[in-house]
């Protein structure tokens, strides 16, 4: 590269710096103040709109209530990722939707939930919204015009009935009757089989959209009717906001002195990289619409430490290059060969999961794998493009000798491998402390783990103070009390917006908890007792998302162990990856387990935060396993383990460094955070920690174990073989 194309070159890459930082800064000075060029903030930080339905039908089942809030969720998430529908008392459903203050708005867009019918010509009741999974409108190219249509699908079992209703009224109309009238009056052209059919001819898209969210909403289990309507204040409030972006600048800052003080030049060209990611994902969060939570700033973290990680396997490489004698172009160009694949395979190997959450997960879930997601595709970009040509172009301006790059130092090659039982039973040792302070917590009656609200439910208590209390009043003065008075460390704070009331949400309470809650705003705030209610309200964790978010990370994980096994051509590597990876996370349990963290939304975002870190760290170490091999046709036992404990060195530096960086950023958000970010940030370091540990001391260890089992295995088996055929003989 000349010098004119390299100068041309950073000035691009300053340019974009400059004009993304320009960008990002009036997103996050709009961001939480309600302006229009802002991102998205969930429920937790910036409040929204909270409606609360009656349930119609009286007889209505635990059954058929579980169903309905389950499918409700589903619908409105079309409005939000973080929208949650949660039962209160026996025969309500609250659903609230972050990031909006217009009720009514909403209301009018969501619709009042009813009964939806699909009847044959003669009025009967062939189908139900039950049957039907989903009501999309989308447009079609017909005779080279774009026509809009409501596609609908039907569950398995209602598909047959389906193709027996349509062809059996071919030329006729199917009334869809809504509420006892008829929404739509589509006529029959063939049998439909396959449980999928279109209602075309629709006057416009917008119609079609107002027919599909109507037959969405209509296939409720239950018939709901609108009782209020509110909009509620943050639970954490803009002080949550202003922490996180402290911390993430901060954070960022440290990482950048640390970088050029490490690498040098490397470290520049770098640090501009990180620069453009780091104002690409503000950009990316608000272009796209994503919805910001608690949980989704754990995906943004995890992307920060995978960018600085891509990044810091492309410098260690070059520095060994450098340390071979090579020039720093020639260096330069082979680091980043060498380091293609595995930046590649942690990249994707993580990818795939945030791929899974996002298509199996709900909720939080889904927000975080968003976020996660843009996180992994922005860092790659940055890494292979951004930093590549700013390193280029540092060098063609004349930043040429080695020294400013600097060589990498030979270091004594560490056994790993033959201290291997040690960490397994290290290893062992913290699990079990895990599963025993979790059977002790449990003989206590205190339950294995301190489950928050979201997942057990508790009372809702909603009080008039008489005066508008700024959230961090009430949090400093009047939760306090309440922890004293009721004997509870987890209260959860909503304001009722234009309004001086107060939401207080609690664990479940009894008759005399409640006199004595009552108490503490009668003695202290002169409340009266009828200015405060008590509702008792579900998890908005249910067990429907639970299981949703169970199945995503099963799924993800095999994906993962088979993406390893394809990429690594050796099933032990993907084997021992996986261990690693549920060894991380039973250790962050034992954490819970001990500290009895609140277990809540945030533990699911911690927990899938860990899955893409802990993999990630692991794919590096192996990488140089597998190229060190390479050079290998057969191997003994005593190169095998060589091998191993050389490569575990060689990566060392690298597995410490991008440690070091990620737990500085969570780090920081723990001293400067609130209390529910220090609630998710703690489980997090012990994450971050674990998954150092995993990959150095428990990953190629089980893996080398698995190799040397399977060779003696097979040399037990030849034995045998000989000694069968000499006897024969």
């Amino acid at each position: 590269m000349k010098k004119g194309k390299g100068i041309a070159i950073l000035c691009i890459v300053l340019a974009c710096i400059l004009g993304l930082g320009y960008y990002a800064s009036i997103i996050l000075s709009s961001t939480g103040r309600g302006e229009n060029q802002n991102i998205t903030l969930g429920l937790d930080l910036a409040g929204g709109v909270s409606i609360t339905y009656q349930i119609v039908d009286e007889d209505a089942t635990a059954e058929q209530i579980s169903d309905t809030v389950y499918k409700l969720q589903r619908r409105v998430e079309d409005y939000s990722t973080e929208a949650t529908v949660t039962k209160e008392g026996n025969d309500r459903i609250t659903v609230a939707i972050p990031g909006v203050t217009d009720a009514n708005e909403i209301l009018e867009d969501l619709g009042t939930p009813g009964s939806l019918e699909f009847q044959d010509p003669d009025g009967n009741v062939v189908l139900t919204g039950d049957d039907v999974e989903n009501a999309t409108a989308r447009y079609v190219t017909q005779n080279g015009k774009n026509n809009a249509i409501v596609e609908l699908k039907f569950n398995d079992e209602a598909a047959e009935t389906f193709a027996e209703l349509t062809g059996a009224n071919i030329d006729k109309i199917i009334p869809i009757v809504y509420d006892g009238e008829i929404i739509s009056s589509p006529q029959v052209t063939q049998k439909i089989s396959g449980g999928t059919a279109s209602i075309e001819n629709m006057e416009s898209f917008q119609a079609a959209e107002t027919l599909a969210s109507q037959i969405r909403i209509g296939s409720l289990s239950l018939e709901l009717e609108e009782l209020t309507s509110q909009v509620v204040g943050a639970s954490l409030g803009q002080e949550a906001i202003s922490t996180a972006l402290t911390a993430a600048a901060i954070g960022l800052a440290l990482i950048i002195v640390f970088l050029i003080a490490f690498y040098w030049i490397a470290g520049v060209a770098t640090s501009l990289g990180l620069l453009v990611y780091a104002t690409a994902v503000v950009a990316a969060v608000y272009l796209f619409e994503i919805t910001l939570t608690l949980p989704g700033i754990a995906g943004i973290i995890l992307g920060i430490g995978m960018a600085v990680d891509a990044n810091v396997v492309i410098n260690a490489r070059i520095k060994e290059e450098l340390a071979l004698g090579k020039s720093t172009g020639a260096a330069i160009k082979t680091g980043y060969q060498k380091a293609l694949s595995a930046i590649i395979d942690g990249n994707v190997t993580t990818l795939i999961a945030a791929a899974v959450l996002a298509a199996k997960g709900s909720g939080t879930v889904k927000g975080f794998a968003y976020t996660l997601a843009i996180g992994i595709i922005l860092s790659m970009i940055t890494a292979l493009i951004v930093t590549r040509y700013s390193m280029y172009a540092i060098h063609a301006i004349g930043f040429k000798d080695v020294k400013y790059y600097g060589a990498a130092k030979e270091h004594k090659v560490v056994d790993f491998i033959s201290r291997r039982y040690v960490f397994f039973l290290v290893s062992v040792a913290l699990v079990a402390a895990g599963f025993i302070a979790e059977g002790v917590n449990s003989a206590r009656g205190k339950g294995a783990f301190n489950y928050s609200l979201e997942f057990v439910g508790g009372t809702s208590t909603t009080v008039d103070l008489g005066k508008n209390y700024d959230l961090s009043e009430i949090d400093a003065e009047i939760v306090p009390l309440i922890n004293e008075a009721i004997g509870t460390n987890e209260v959860q704070v909503q304001k009722i917006a234009d309004t001086t009331q107060v939401i207080f949400k609690t664990r479940n309470l009894e008759l005399a908890e409640r006199e004595t809650f009552a108490k503490v705003f009668e003695d202290n705030y002169s409340v009266e007792d009828s200015a405060i209610s008590y509702q008792n309200v579900s998890e908005t964790i249910s067990q429907e998302m639970t299981s949703d978010a169970v199945w995503a990370v099963v799924i993800a994980v095999i994906l993962m162990l088979i993406y390893i096994w394809f990429r690594f051509d050796d099933i032990r590597f993907a084997t021992s990856a996986i261990i690693a990876l549920l060894h991380d996370i039973l250790v962050v349990l034992t954490c819970y387990a001990l500290v009895r963290i609140s277990v809540g939304s945030t533990f699911i975002a911690v927990m899938l935060t860990i899955l893409g870190y802990s993999i990630n760290d692991t794919i590096v170490t192996f990488d140089r396993i597998r190229e060190n091999l390479r050079s290998k046709a057969r191997v003994t036992e005593s190169e095998l383990k060589e091998i191993a404990n050389r490569s575990i060195t060689q990566t060392l530096s690298r597995s410490i460094n991008t440690s070091v960086t990620t737990f500085v950023m969570v780090l920081l958000l723990y001293i400067l955070g609130v209390a529910s970010i220090r609630e998710f940030a703690l489980p997090l370091m012990v994450g971050v920690i674990s998954g150092t540990y995993s990959s150095i001391c428990i990953a190629t260890e089980l893996w080398f174990e698995m190799k040397i089992r399977q060779k003696a295995s097979k040399a037990s088996g030849k034995a045998k073989k000989g000694a069968k055929a000499k006897n024969m003989a």
